[in-house]
């Protein structure tokens, strides 16, 4: 798309699209980030891309099919041919069972929905709101005709100069920082040959910080989320490092087996998430996981935590927002490109331990009989009620484990969401309120869902970062988590 405002790209694709139906998504992103290692900056770099994505819908006598097209860096010139790619595709392909009509363009300033669908004679941009539906926007969000939003690498400088404080005083107490940081904002355009304008600027950021002792025989490391880099504690995120390399100090070997085990919020966030990721209703329905229901349908309604745990997704969550529409780019078993544009609302999937939802799309929805609940950008786990940090955890444990963060996540058993990883980067005992020492890692098999109802106490739910699916998912707040009986499998020599 070089050469041509995303916004463009797209009204150039709606143009040029002969078949019966189309939706075009464009986003543009750019980002910025910074390397270090030893105490040293090593690398920095900013990147932007495109792109362009085509979804033609052909309707017939015998069904209702989908081409999907998306290129990387598409020029003005290659748009119509894009067009007519997917247009092929559609013409080719078999009927889509979701096919539904398309998510039309509300009245102004409110949302696009079931209720409004796409009518015959709608030319784009003809939706009452000069081009773009109130109902995708959130405050001081920009209008569909400003340029995309951007990043660059000044972002990350106010961060930088944190982090040379911190490499003076790791230095000073013999530790060495390496890590990662990175901010990035990606602006999405989604039109229809409905009318349907839709557009959504996401920022977002990390940053990962390892601490290694001199001798490179102890390690920890920590993780934060930002929108914007202003809310990074480096200092505070070095001083932590240094008291977990200080507890390593003493080593102890302990045995596999089930442990009393405090999970940070990292390490939550890392299990729920994938829980999050395996609870889509059409898959409960065909009875292929844990959400399925023996003899047919799904565990909507049944208790899961002994615990009231409630876990959400709100789009507009402070801290973490994130698209307030349905943007798909392909169909799936968990997601329809025919619900593009549907706006979305605060949703609970597990409400006082109970399950409440599964991730639907209309199609999915009429299956089940449950409300239109589609996937949303955000997690959020809290109990009600709860006032303990982590700190306070450690301080009441007995005896037990405190975790750093989980690593190498796979799925054993998708019938009981049973999964296996490593724990990387620490694992302490603590005895009597205490951390008196570093012990070996462990391979570790366990379901979240089983999990929930071991789960002896929930802390305050922080804005959390996963180790393993931060390339995927960022926006969450979990809680440190008391769990009984967590299994630790097997020894790992993975340090």
């Amino acid at each position: 798309m070089t050469g041509q405002a995303p916004q463009d790209a797209v009204e150039r694709a709606l143009r040029a699209a002969r078949c019966d139906d189309c939706v075009v998504i464009a986003d543009e992103t750019s980002a910025a980030n910074l390397r270090w290692a030893g105490n040293t900056l090593t690398t920095n770099g900013v990147s932007r891309s495109r792109r362009l994505t085509v979804i033609a819908i052909s309707r017939g006598a015998s069904g209702t099919a989908a081409g999907v097209v998306s290129r990387e860096g598409a020029r003005d010139d290659q748009v119509e041919d894009i067009v007519r790619e997917a247009e092929k595709a559609a013409s080719e392909g078999s009927p889509a069972p979701d096919a539904r009509d398309l998510v039309g363009p509300a009245g102004p300033g409110g949302p696009a929905g079931p209720g409004g669908l796409a009518g015959p004679g709608r030319a784009p941009g003809q939706d009452g709101t000069g081009g773009q539906d109130g109902g995708g926007r959130q405050d001081g969000a920009p209008g569909w005709d400003d340029p995309a939003r951007g990043t660059e690498i000044g972002v990350l400088g106010p961060f930088a100069a944190a982090l040379k404080d911190a490499f003076d005083v790791a230095a000073s107490g013999r530790r060495a920082l390496y890590g990662y940081a990175e901010h990035s904002v990606t602006s999405t355009f989604l039109g229809t040959s409905g009318g349907l304008r839709l557009r959504h600027d996401q920022p977002a950021g990390n940053v990962q910080l390892n601490a290694k002792s001199a001798d490179l025989e102890r390690s920890a490391w920590a993780g934060a989320a930002s929108r914007d880099f202003t809310d990074i504690d480096v200092a505070a995120m070095e001083a932590g490092l240094a008291r977990r390399l200080d507890w390593a100090a003493r080593r102890v070997e302990l045995p596999a087996g089930r442990y009393e085990t405090i999970l940070p919020p990292s390490a939550a966030a890392d299990l729920f998430i994938y829980l999050y990721w395996s609870a889509g209703a059409k898959d409960a329905l065909d009875g292929r996981t844990v959400f399925s229901k023996a003899g047919g349908g799904t565990r909507v309604g049944e208790r899961l935590a002994g615990l009231p745990l409630t876990l959400r997704s709100d789009p507009a969550a402070p801290g973490l927002q994130c698209a307030p529409f349905v943007i798909a780019r392909a169909s799936s078993r968990s997601s329809s490109v025919f619900d593009n544009g549907l706006a979305l609302q605060p949703t609970e999937w597990i409400s006082g331990g109970e399950l409440a939802a599964l991730t639907q799309t209309r199609y999915s929805a009429e299956l089940s009989g449950l409300p239109v609940t589609p996937a949303i950008g955000n997690l959020i786990l809290s109990a009600p009620g709860a006032t303990a940090s982590m700190p306070d955890m450690i301080a009441a444990t007995g005896r037990g484990l405190l975790v750093t963060c989980l690593w190498y996540i796979r799925e054993v058993d998708s019938q009981t969401l049973l999964l296996t990883g490593l724990t990387r980067d620490g694992v302490y005992l603590v005895e009597n309120g205490e951390v008196t020492g570093a012990v070996n890692n462990f391979r570790f098999n366990e379901s979240p869902v089983a999990m929930m109802g071991r789960i002896a106490e929930a802390g305050v739910s922080v804005p959390a970062l996963p180790r393993e699916w931060n390339d995927y998912f960022t926006r969450t707040a979990m809680p440190p988590l008391r769990v009984e009986g967590f299994n630790m499998s097997s020894v790992s020599q993975a340090s």
